[in-house]
């Protein structure tokens, strides 16, 4: 009982530390780049000597496979937190507005997910899992909304809320130029796929502007 009790604690031991590992990575990377992150200067910003990082993480790869992975978990912790509008278009923008504020947020993040910045980096099935779980949710919000979730359709969707997170980290990191016409766009993406115009008395509230007060309404 004991042995088993050791075992737990340092598991558990083991998976802070790798964690903090993660975390001290995605800081290096936001000050001096992702593609720049080496294992040696991970060790010496936490503290740990190169050997001892190695028998957590044997290359750097490993530690991008792990960042990898937590960048999309925590997209998926959001996905699965967000309270949707009854309102098909304004749930489609708040699932929209959901990914573009995470990803404009963070460059480095947005590199590693999106980006494919590191050389012959490919992420492991299990880092890639939740990408896949981001993606299955979607289909079935796709599903709800539309009835069906064609994947050409996803795609659609997809690359235009992406295609705007790239033009704004590209001509206007850190404003709203692009992020202004995120509700535009998916309009025109729900008009496009056939979708009821907004309720007579009134258009869907834009997904970056406050919720009215009884006593403003």
């Amino acid at each position: 009982m004991l042995g088993k009790a050791t075992s737990v604690w340092q598991d558990r031991r083991k998976e802070a530390t790798r964690s903090a590992i993660v975390a001290a990575a995605w800081e290096e990377a936001r000050e001096h780049g992702l593609a720049t992150l080496t294992l040696r200067q991970l060790a010496a910003r936490i503290g740990m000597s190169a050997p001892s990082l190695y028998t957590h993480f044997a290359a750097k790869h490993a530690i991008y496979d792990a960042m990898f992975a937590d960048a999309w978990r925590e997209v998926e912790r959001r996905q699965v937190a967000m309270v949707l509008p009854a309102e098909p278009r304004a749930a489609l923008r708040t699932v929209a507005r959901t990914f573009f504020d995470f990803s404009t947020a963070d460059l480095p993040r947005h590199q590693l997910m999106d980006s494919r910045i590191i050389p012959d980096f490919t992420p492991t099935p299990e880092a890639y899992a939740p990408a896949v779980r981001v993606m299955r949710n979607l289909h079935q919000l796709f599903a709800t909304i539309f009835g069906a979730a064609r994947d050409e359709d996803v795609d659609l969707f997809s690359a235009l809320v992406g295609g705007l997170i790239d033009a704004q980290w590209a001509n206007d990191p850190g404003g709203q130029r692009y992020g202004r016409l995120l509700d535009r766009a998916i309009d025109m993406f729900a008009d496009d796929m056939g979708l009821p115009p907004a309720p007579p008395f009134g258009r869907p509230p834009r997904s970056d502007e406050p919720t009215p007060r009884a006593d403003q309404e």
